[in-house]
């Protein structure tokens, strides 16, 4: 790891702050939901092992930039879902997409690998980042989520997720991910 890497990791905020950042976030809007802590999961599958959807919807995550690495979009599809990259960027009206740096979700996002989710708009206080959220998503009445912080799970209506984009300045843009 570079020397840049690791300074902006230690810029990050702890998993704890970050999490109670979401957890406030939530309870501020008056926003009902159920939360679980669990092991550190990175991957769908690793959440499937343990068992942790719950009888709901969780999503993947991806944390994009463009081309010119001058647009950055936090893309939520269904978990069972591949996300064409080339599809995604016509839906989206981009340039070519490719995943984005540790570096740039740290400035963007100000999480770490593996906690990225929709919570974290709450973090985007300067609008760096467009989410484009899978159109089956919406009206999902169980939706998983990590609080920023992989080592929870919180569930709630994707209404109420809705709500959370609203107050954090973002209009998300549903698009149809095959």
């Amino acid at each position: 790891m570079d020397g840049q890497a690791t300074q902006l990791d230690l810029q990050l905020p702890s998993r704890e702050e970050n999490r109670a950042r979401a957890i406030a976030a939530l309870d501020a809007l008056g926003i009902s939901y159920e939360l679980f802590e669990h092991p550190a999961v990175y991957t769908i599958a690793a959440m499937d092992k343990l068992n942790l959807t719950r009888g709901g919807e969780y999503a993947k995550n991806l944390f994009l930039r463009n081309a010119s690495g001058k647009a950055h979009f936090l893309v939520i599809v269904q978990k069972d879902k591949h996300a064409d990259l080339k599809a995604l960027a016509r839906a989206i009206g981009s340039s070519r997409l490719s995943f984005a740096s540790p570096q740039r979700l740290a400035r963007c996002l100000k999480v770490a690998q593996g906690s990225v989710s929709a919570a974290c708009v709450i973090n985007d206080t300067e609008h760096l980042v467009q989410v484009v959220v899978d159109q089956d998503l919406r009206g999902c009445p169980r939706f998983g989520m990590h609080p920023n912080d992989n080592t929870a799970s919180v569930w709630l209506p994707f209404d109420q997720v809705e709500r959370l984009f609203a107050a954090a300045g973002h209009t998300p843009l549903f698009v149809s991910i095959d």
